[in-house]
């Protein structure tokens, strides 16, 4: 039996980011390495992360917003199930592009109704009662982080990461990284806020190849051997790992960290952002601030905070460890798989 064909439909770009996209690619390779095949639609910015992180020709197509529902049915005739990933789009949307076929939404909202037959919310705090009337009666639900689809390498990096957290007796690398799209500029704005209470530590800073701080930031390296530029990094994993203190972005990037433990002053960057962020730092995961505006006093002070306490530290590497494990893409691709074709999906074994 040839491998079934999936369409995920995601949305990406300057005021959204790249997040949706990325974690749409771990769990299309989850599914992938159980034998189906995959295909990405969206907004043009579609095209150049496809051909950053994976390939050209992984991307089926890309459609401007008005264009992009008539579009994406267009190219779902061509496919066996739908995976959604774009706030932008709901329950009827949905239902006209999938037409009748089996569809994952992935959302992180419980705002609007959604033409689900499993869904994926990795919120720590998400309940089932939170989608009551918004999804259909039959629909399967993924909650909560271990559900998040994560790269396997961060669950792989996991334990030595752990290992070497423990070990930690001062924090020496800290790891910038808020969003390939950079909303704002707010790379550049969160490294000028640190430089001057960095002292001898050193930051490893991710950035997308379009960002708008990229020329700011590559001067900044030029002039300040502390700083180091990493731009369209496929290394995550490893950087996540090595770091000892992130400045991140309250996004799905929250659960990358979490699986490393890595203490993190988290940047809420978007509203959708907001309720996840704060339920973190409820666990003690991660400190959240908002990034608009952003204050360049509360982000030192927060800085300070873990950076020069390693108590404080410890406590939030422990609870950020215990929020998720990073198996939740080869999880989530099981279940989807059964339920698509239940003959094909028991041939692998279930991730528990």
């Amino acid at each position: 039996m040839a491998g079934e064909r999936i369409l995920f439909v995601v949305n990406a770009g300057p005021s959204v980011g790249g997040g949706h996209f990325m974690r749409g690619l771990n769990l299309a390779r989850a599914l992938e390495a159980r034998g189906a095949t995959f295909a990405f639609a969206g907004p043009p910015a579609i095209a150049g992360l496809s051909e950053t992180f994976a390939s050209p020709a992984i991307c089926a197509g890309t459609f401007e917003a008005d264009d992009l529902v008539a579009g994406a049915a267009a190219l779902a005739a061509d496919h066996d199930a739908l995976v959604f990933d774009h706030y932008g789009l709901d329950a009827d949307d949905h239902r006209r592009i999938a037409a009748g076929r089996p569809a994952l939404v992935v959302d992180d909202l419980a705002d609007r109704p959604l033409a689900a037959d499993l869904l994926l919310d990795a919120g720590v705090a998400r309940q089932a009662g939170d989608y009551e009337g918004l999804v259909p009666a039959h629909a399967q639900l993924l909650l909560g982080p271990n559900n998040a689809a994560l790269s396997p390498a961060f669950a792989a990096l996991r334990d030595a990461a752990l290992a070497r957290r423990a070990a930690t007796a001062r924090v020496e690398r800290v790891l910038v990284s808020l969003g390939l799209t950079d909303v704002g500029g707010i790379t550049a704005a969160t490294v000028r806020a640190l430089l001057p209470v960095l002292g001898e530590r050193r930051l490893e800073v991710v950035v997308g190849g379009q960002a708008p701080s990229l020329p700011a930031l590559r001067d900044l390296a030029a002039a300040d051997p502390r700083l180091a530029l990493h731009v369209d990094s496929r290394d995550m994993p490893r950087l996540t790992a090595q770091a000892d203190l992130a400045i991140g972005a309250a996004g799905s990037s929250s659960w990358e960290r979490c699986v490393l433990g890595l203490p993190t002053v988290s940047l809420v960057l978007a509203d959708n952002q907001r309720e996840a962020a704060q339920a973190l730092s409820a666990l003690g995961a991660h400190r959240s601030l908002n990034a608009e505006p952003l204050s360049p006093e509360d982000l030192r002070r927060a800085f300070a905070t873990l950076a020069d306490d390693l108590g404080a530290w410890r406590a939030m590497s422990a609870a950020a460890a215990k929020v998720c494990d990073g198996l939740g893409a080869q999880r989530t691709a099981d279940r989807f798989i059964a339920l698509i074709s239940p003959r094909f999906g028991n041939n692998h074994a279930t991730t528990t």
